[in-house]
């Protein structure tokens, strides 16, 4: 099987990104954008998806964190669709219920190629030091969007803001690296009846 690595890089005038995702890896990364709780984040995703990252992200969070996380989401996103390639042979769905102290989160995902975010997340404003969970729903949107994925988040329950965060980037980990599984007894096939995703 060809690796499955990519490398994305993109500039504007708020964020300086530079992203590598290798979907076969070990859970190995390398994160600085500038944010200790998001790259807390990044790094369980890393390390629960078995997904090997090295993110460098230069933003203007002298502003606020908005245009980092949202454009790390974006890149995210990218560099997983390319190193997805043509997607023969993959799982193509992944879901996962994970539990994070009182919190509970339901993570579910298609890599249909088609952009949609269903984001069910209560409380929608807490902060976490200085970091505003809302923006969590503004970087899975900036993935789906990228990615080309259907995304459905739930948490059921939850009190404590981290857990709740990272219940869902936990989640959404184990759910992306089952959805990414490339499936032997699809002999290279697309898993799609339409013959194309």
């Amino acid at each position: 099987m060809a690796e499955r690595i990519a490398k994305i890089e993109r500039t504007t005038r708020e964020t300086n990104i530079i992203l590598e995702i290798n979907l076969d890896g070990r859970g190995i990364s390398d994160i600085k954008t500038g944010i200790p709780f998001f790259n807390h984040m990044l790094t369980a995703f890393s390390k629960h998806g078995l997904f090997d990252i090295e993110i460098r992200c230069d933003g203007d969070i002298e502003v606020d964190y908005h245009h980092t996380v949202e454009d790390v989401g974006i890149v995210l996103g990218e560099a997983i669709k390319k190193a997805l390639g043509e997607k023969y042979g993959i799982v193509r769905f992944g879901s996962f219920l994970l539990p994070m102290d009182e919190a509970l989160a339901r993570v579910s995902i298609d890599l249909s190629n088609r952009s949609y975010l269903k984001y069910m997340v209560k409380p929608v404003s807490y902060y976490i030091k200085d970091f505003n969970i809302a923006l969590v729903k503004e970087f899975f949107q900036g993935l789906a969007n990228a990615l080309g994925a259907n995304i459905h988040i739930m948490v059921e329950y939850g009190e404590e803001p981290h857990h709740i965060a990272e219940a869902i980037f936990k989640g959404f980990a184990r759910a992306l690296d089952h959805a990414t599984q490339v499936d032997p007894r699809m002999c290279g096939d697309l898993p799609s009846t339409k013959g194309m995703i």
